[in-house]
């Protein structure tokens, strides 16, 4: 066993201890699904047009501390709070809201709701209703100024071609940033489920809604392949006790 396999393995055999120590089960290598608690208030509002079938009703689309809400200039009131999101995916103009509605008669699964909007969203606002919303979503709005400990240049093949671009490490998760914009994604450590590097040149993240793979332009080392693991799967394991298995 070489030196990098014998030191995963203990950061392995140490978590399982900690956590069967603690009352609670490890299944595997992936991460229990969490939900950060709200702090930061959000107000963003846009002209937007809501998709149903064929047709595009014009309204006004607001996120605030209290959720997301849809005004049409002519027709219903659409609102949600944050907890009646299931998930949603986001894209700089277009804003897909799945909700715990169920869908209409003969239709199986919830109700989702598209709005493309005339502003593109500022990714302070997609970062705070990823955060509000807390379960997994689809986040394509990176921030490309938030602060990051390490970057690699890489490239996402997609069936209709790929997009370049940069994958940015920071101390709230990871992010794809691509000059057109297209394929972008931001994942909080929460939404990841696994990661993998099959060797230096290859990099994958699996979040809880989607997976990506990505050929590195420059080799990942170790070292940065632990950093990122021990955020993935340590995170939960700091602070634990070992007298009543509670965090500080």
């Amino acid at each position: 066993m070489t030196h990098h396999n014998c030191h995963r393995s203990l950061h392995l055999i140490s978590g399982a201890m900690i956590l069967a120590l603690a009352g609670t089960q490890l299944f595997g290598m992936s991460r229990p699904l969490t939900t950060q608690s709200p702090s930061a208030e959000v107000t963003w509002t846009s002209a937007a047009r809501w998709r149903h079938g064929l047709k595009r009703s014009p309204g006004t689309l607001s996120i605030t501390e209290d959720g997301v809400r849809f005004k049409a200039a002519s027709g219903p009131l659409l609102e949600w709070s944050f907890e009646e999101i299931q998930t949603f995916n986001l894209a700089p103009r277009r804003l897909k809201i799945v909700s715990y509605q169920n869908r209409r008669w003969h239709f199986h699964g919830e109700r989702g709701f598209t709005f493309e909007f005339l502003s593109p969203m500022p990714a302070g606002v997609a970062e705070a209703l990823a955060r509000r919303v807390g379960k997994p979503s689809e986040n394509g709005i990176p921030d490309p100024n938030s602060r990051v400990f390490a970057t690699l240049r890489a490239r996402h093949r997609t069936r209709g071609g790929g997009t370049n671009g940069v994958l940015r490490f920071s101390p709230s998760g990871i992010e794809y940033i691509t000059r057109s914009g297209r394929g972008a994604r931001s994942w909080r450590w929460a939404d990841i489920e696994t990661i993998a590097r099959p060797d230096p040149y290859h990099f994958r993240v699996s979040a809880y809604r989607e997976i990506f793979s990505f050929e590195l332009k420059a080799p990942m080392s170790e070292a940065l392949f632990d950093r990122i693991w021990n955020r993935v799967y340590a995170r939960n394991l700091t602070g634990l006790s070992l007298k009543g298995g509670t965090r500080p």
